[in-house]
């Protein structure tokens, strides 16, 4: 894992280096293909009619729109002409409404049609702009013209505008600077040794961080080029890739899971896979199992990374080989520095348990105006503190054991329910798993647990298989089996949500 110095850049800048008739994006369904000149000369643009629109500096562009050519634009012309604060397009009015508000949004960009929670939501207090792309994949704001080329912005001025996922409370708005951002995608490049002739196909959704800065900016940073289709498919997924010679693709478990759902074991990969140098896993946790199951399929390694938004995405990677990835492990930490400590704020020896700290020029140094979440934040020397639980090894290869605030307390016994959802997953009936903790008059909680099955099992089969390979405090004593368990719109299991909509049921099953 190479450690040199990341130079922070503008995310225009990261543009600049490739030759303008090379490929920057492809939309596949449209057959729709940008070069570099073209993306550099309607950034430009499209940063010019916001400006016209009357954004500046610092301002916040409200952004709903599907996964694109005109996202990638209109994401870095607004954080050029102001600052880019993408939404997610299947939000509910209210939703919207909060985002909007939060921000100070100065304008929302939307698609020519649908989008109608969005529109409701702006009403007559947020300006609405239509995002149009012609049929040579010419990207502009409808209605708004250029007007004066737009100042280039400084590095330590916010890009990007984001939320975490508010899973505790209120969302807390996360500030990301053009070093941030460019820092990281440096960091991702370089973990992958990419260049410019690997192609990425972005199946991540463009207002989360993963498909930004992983997908998006560390391919365009090296001059490679982005396939972005509008839809994840797990049907088109090969034909895709196999029609454009994808080298790599990124993406949460859920989506690895899609396409390992279409696999018949020991038939040969995919033709789409033949040029694939590597899969990359992040923004969940990726079982041991789905690992080995997606190397046998795809014929490439697959390497498991540790991103937060509060990170510009990437603090740790497995390595490509000849190095080793580790099954269960997040990896090496990338230009981050990571520490394991305890509640005081101690750093632990390797092996130990505690939570995991991060340092670094990609991480933020604050929330944006959150005084008190910044207050526990952030330990002495600007530590930033995770709230994950895990350790380190000898070699420095991190695992992580589960969300701190997730942690079941069982009359003093810390369980993880990550390892509780490892041992349901490696039951072949189980395709879905999650653990969580329920109320207990004796003990203050217990665990319960809900799966989603590929074929027919009874409650007492899992519950008889967990007996044989967890310690009788850690095994769960209900176990609901469920059509669908409820995630994120990035895959990211709603442990919270998953133990709410069981928790009455379970505690009145163990009084009665």
């Amino acid at each position: 894992m190479t450690h040199a110095t990341s130079v922070p850049n503008t995310l225009l800048g990261l543009l600049s280096a490739a030759p303008a008739d090379r490929i920057a994006i492809v939309q596949p369904e449209l057959n729709v293909r940008l070069t570099y000149g073209a993306l550099r000369h309607q950034v430009e643009t499209v940063a010019s009619a916001l400006a016209a629109a009357g954004v500046r500096r610092g301002d916040r562009v409200g952004m709903a729109l599907p996964n694109g050519i005109p996202n990638i634009v209109v994401f870095l012309a607004a954080s050029v002409a102001g600052t880019a604060a993408p939404l997610n397009p299947a939000y509910k009015e209210d939703e919207f409404r909060f985002y909007l508000d939060d921000t100070n949004a100065k304008v929302l960009l939307l698609p020519p049609e649908g989008m109608d929670e969005a529109r409701r939501a702006a009403g007559n207090t947020v300006p609405i702009v239509t995002v149009d792309m012609d049929a040579e994949g010419t990207v502009g704001l409808a209605g708004v013209p250029a007007g004066q080329p737009v100042t280039t912005p400084g590095v330590d001025e916010i890009a990007l505008v984001l939320h975490t996922s508010g899973s505790t409370g209120r969302p807390k708005r996360v500030p990301l600077s053009h070093a941030n951002l460019s820092i990281s995608a440096a960091n991702v490049a370089r973990s992958y040794a990419l260049t410019q002739d690997d192609v990425s196909v972005c199946v991540m959704p463009l207002f989360h961080v993963h498909g930004l800065v992983a997908s998006t900016l560390a391919t365009l940073l090296t001059g490679g080029t982005v396939v972005v289709p509008g839809k994840f498919s797990p049907l088109s997924f090969w034909r895709i890739a196999q029609e454009v010679g994808a080298t790599w693709y990124s993406a949460v478990p859920t989506i690895h899971q899609l396409l390992l759902a279409r696999v018949t074991p020991g038939t040969p990969k995919p033709a789409g896979a033949a040029k694939i140098r590597f899969i990359r896993s992040c923004s969940a946790s990726l079982p041991p199992q789905v690992m080995h199951d997606l190397e046998a399929a795809f014929g490439a390694p697959v390497l498991e990374a540790y991103g937060m938004t509060e990170a510009a995405h990437q603090m740790s990677s497995n390595p490509l080989p000849p190095a080793p990835h580790l099954p269960g492990s997040v990896g090496l930490g990338t230009d981050v520095g990571i520490t394991i400590r305890d509640g005081e704020g101690r750093p632990l020896p390797s092996g130990a348990r505690g939570e995991v700290c991060i340092k670094g020029p990609n991480v933020i140094t604050g929330y944006e105006n959150n005084p008190e979440a910044n207050l526990t934040a952030f330990f002495e020397g600007g530590w930033f503190r995770t709230g994950d639980q895990g350790t380190l090894d000898e070699h420095g290869y991190l695992s992580l054991t589960g969300r701190l605030k997730e942690m079941i307390n069982r009359g003093g016994e810390k369980i993880s329910p990550r390892e509780i959802d490892e041992v349901l997953l490696a039951h072949p009936a189980v395709a879905e798993a999650v653990c969580f903790g329920v109320a207990h008059p004796t003990w203050g909680e217990e665990v319960a647990a809900a799966v989603q099955l590929r074929e027919p099992v009874t409650e007492a089969d899992l519950l008889a298989f967990c007996k044989e390979r967890l310690a009788d405090f850690k095994r769960p004593k209900t176990i609901h089996i469920t059509d669908a368990i409820p995630r994120t719109a990035t895959g990211k299991i709603q442990r919270r949500v998953v133990a709410q909509a069981y928790a009455e049921q379970t505690s009145a099953e163990q009084t009665s």
